[in-house]
């Protein structure tokens, strides 16, 4: 069944309906009639299964079952420097599927892409309504939250009064340690899994020494992705994709 987005503010079970953008992809886009299923999710675990009772500007529905999603075992945020051309895009697609809570997209010293304010926040507009439609194609109904661009000094100042249990880097320092041997030392030493990991990723030739150093002086372990160099791209997929292994199932 075909899945659609309502925001937790407009989320209503007892008068489930579709309008605006989301009730025009239902009518003008797919063509859907009165008596057709659908499931609506509203990001924060909750879904309802609901037939479509009119067809006008406002799509009503009768509401046929609710279910809640609990969430994820663990809280990843990926704080990801923004790689140039549409490789972003893709990254927010991909960590909405592989499980993360947060992305958190960096303005490193590296990065290529220039963004003043006001493209900031077109810009993390357009990846939030990447991630919406990534949750509605993959099926998650934990909607994970895109942040503004912001300076790793400045997601720093921000983050710094969140807790997590595990702050990571991706790095190609000679005294990176395999991921692997990091969660179990984390294991071993706190008696269980982390509840909630920062993990870092940079942008096309890494972080510069500097950022390293500020990392790591905000507790962030450097991490090794192998030995081969990997897109960034690649590289965010790769640490999702271990975290996600090794903490959410």
């Amino acid at each position: 069944m075909h899945r659609f987005y309502v925001s937790p503010e407009s989320w209503n079970p007892r008068a489930v309906a579709l309008s605006g953008a989301e009730a025009h992809h239902a009518r003008d886009v797919l063509r859907m009639k009165q008596g057709e299923k659908l499931v609506l999710f509203n990001g924060q675990g909750r879904e309802i299964t609901a037939e479509i009772v009119d067809v006008s500007d406002e799509i009503r529905l009768r509401r046929l079952h609710e279910a809640e999603t609990p969430p994820l075992k663990c809280r990843i945020i990926l704080g990801q420097a923004i790689p140039k051309g549409k490789n972003m895009e893709l990254i927010v697609q991909k960590a909405v599927e592989i499980g993360a809570a947060e992305i958190a997209p960096i303005i490193s010293d590296r990065t290529i892409v220039q963004l003043d304010p006001e493209d900031a926040t077109q810009k993390q507009s357009k990846w939030q309504q990447i991630a919406i439609e990534a949750a509605k194609q993959c099926g998650q109904n934990w909607l994970p939250h895109v942040h503004t661009p912001k300076r790793l000094a400045e997601l720093f100042s921000v983050m710094s009064a969140e807790s997590f249990d595990l702050r990571l880097i991706g790095s190609l320092q000679p005294d990176a340690q395999h991921p692997k041997k990091v969660l179990a030392d984390y294991s071993s030493e706190h008696r269980g899994r982390p509840r909630s990991v920062l993990m870092l990723v940079g942008p096309e030739g890494d972080f510069t020494p500097a950022e390293l150093a500020l990392a790591r002086r905000h507790g962030c372990q450097p991490i090794t992705l192998g030995p081969i160099i990997l897109r960034v791209e690649t590289a965010a997929i790769y640490c999702l994709s271990v975290l996600s292994y090794e903490l959410l199932v």
